[in-house]
């Protein structure tokens, strides 16, 4: 077993980027397949299945915030100890950081189980639906602690440098999962047909499994985590340090989805052609985003680490690189959805008018896509030194003070092309205001 240490303090710092980050690249797009094969699959049963599963992904996604804030609390704690050479007070905070994570998740997904009904009946399904959504969630609710405490886990390795073990658990899992959801769905080889409640049977075993592989690496492989008891006041202070990022950085990926729905209101003055050319625009743009999501997330563990160990320099080269990376890739971007953005919207529709919303919307917003990715980047290195709430900061007020007025004023305007005019003015005032609020914070 390798002694617990910084790896991230030294080296070239370009070299270590790309290095952490291309494993988090597969994957990211293995994990972004796993709901997308759950719901192709479900499709398949019908109308009604497939209306029952879109209803239950706002639940979905603040669960998945919940672990991406918990994540960036212990990767951002456990990267600084690491970096100040403190092994044992980052073995200690990351076995709390588990025991937190499962305390919440059991307690968030028994709320959930027993509220399946009037929950979702408060979000708008109607009564023939709930009893398919009854015997979705009623199952994939106990997977949820197996999809937070991995996330966890998982952050824990990130903030080690280990993101290629973190890229290859969740491809395996994503394949898994994918080979399983024909097999309970249809009951094809001889397994029961289960239809919808199958996907939700094959979630759980998949993320079950995840989470024992990932148990077993930080404890038998790495030895980041120790025993289970400590004293209460030092696992009380564990779970203040994780909390301390957990939730700004929970509350700054709800607001995400919050101004994503913003969008599609105001979008959908202007008919469910609109609303639908949206729909395909936004599916594109994560697979296009992807570079940038696995970017930022291993920037919290670097600036973690150097943080701890007092190498701003690194910090502020890191930075340059970064900056550099994403306009670069942005532009590229750009390029690549003027020239390719209708080929690609024609993958899901064949309407006109569907595909001229798509096609503008692909033609302006990715001109700000560089300095979204570049805010990323910086949120997830605010969080990295133990400042959440510049991160939070920034994602407020880009939805509050910036899109929201902006948006109004040029819909106002110029309609539809306004609202996709504002949402990349508004990626690329915050883009330059987070560049120059961290590069303040390091110097």
């Amino acid at each position: 077993m390798p002694p617990l240490q910084a790896t991230m303090t030294e080296g070239h710092v370009p070299t270590q980027l790309r290095t952490l980050a291309l494993p988090m690249v597969w994957g990211l797009m293995a994990t972004m397949s796993f709901n997308v094969v759950d719901t192709y699959f479900v499709a398949q049963l019908g109308n009604s299945q497939l209306a029952a599963m879109s209803f239950t992904f706002p639940v979905v996604m603040v669960l998945t915030s919940i672990g991406i804030g918990l994540g960036a609390g212990t990767s951002s704690a456990v990267a600084r100890l690491l970096g100040a050479g403190n092994a044992s007070s980052a073995q200690r905070l990351a076995t709390d950081a588990v025991t937190l994570t499962l305390l919440i998740a059991v307690s968030v997904c028994a709320l959930g189980w027993f509220t399946i009904d009037p929950l979702f009946t408060l979000l708008g399904a109607p009564p023939e639906l709930i009893p398919l959504i009854h015997q979705y969630m009623s199952i994939w609710y106990f997977s949820a602690p197996c999809l937070l405490v991995p996330m966890v886990a998982l952050a824990s390795l990130r903030a080690m440098g280990m993101s290629q073990i973190q890229g290859t658990l969740m491809s395996v899992a994503a394949l898994f999962n994918a080979a399983l959801d024909p097999l309970l769905i249809f009951g094809l080889w001889g397994f029961p047909e289960l239809g919808i409640a199958g996907a939700a049977w094959a979630t759980l075993i998949t993320r079950a499994l995840t989470l024992v592989f990932a148990l077993y690496i930080l404890k038998a492989r790495v030895g980041l985590l120790g025993p289970l008891r400590a004293p209460i006041a030092v696992i009380a202070s564990s779970w203040r340090t994780i909390i301390h990022v957990g939730l700004p950085a929970m509350a700054s990926n709800i607001i995400i989805p919050l101004a994503s729905g913003v969008v599609v209101i105001m979008v959908a003055s202007f008919g469910t052609d609109a609303v639908a050319g949206l729909g395909v625009a936004v599916r594109i743009e994560p697979l296009a985003l992807i570079a940038f999501y696995a970017l930022s997330g291993v920037v919290g563990p670097f600036f973690g680490q150097n943080d701890g160990a007092g190498k701003h320099h690194r910090m502020y080269e890191a930075l340059t690189i970064i900056t550099l990376f994403c306009l670069g890739f942005g532009a590229l971007l750009t390029g690549l959805m003027w020239l390719f953005g209708a080929q690609l919207a024609e993958l899901f529709s064949e309407h006109r008018a569907v595909l001229e919303v798509a096609v503008l919307y692909l033609a302006i917003v990715p001109l700000s896509y560089g300095l979204y990715g570049l805010t990323m980047s910086v949120n997830a290195a605010f969080n990295g030194l133990g400042a959440p709430w510049p991160a939070m900061m920034l994602s407020a007020s880009r939805v509050l003070l910036v899109f929201l007025p902006l948006m109004l004023l040029l819909k106002s305007i110029w309609g539809l092309t306004g609202i996709f005019i504002a949402i990349a003015v508004t990626n690329a005032i915050v883009g330059v205001w987070a560049y120059f609020w961290l590069r303040s914070r390091i110097q």
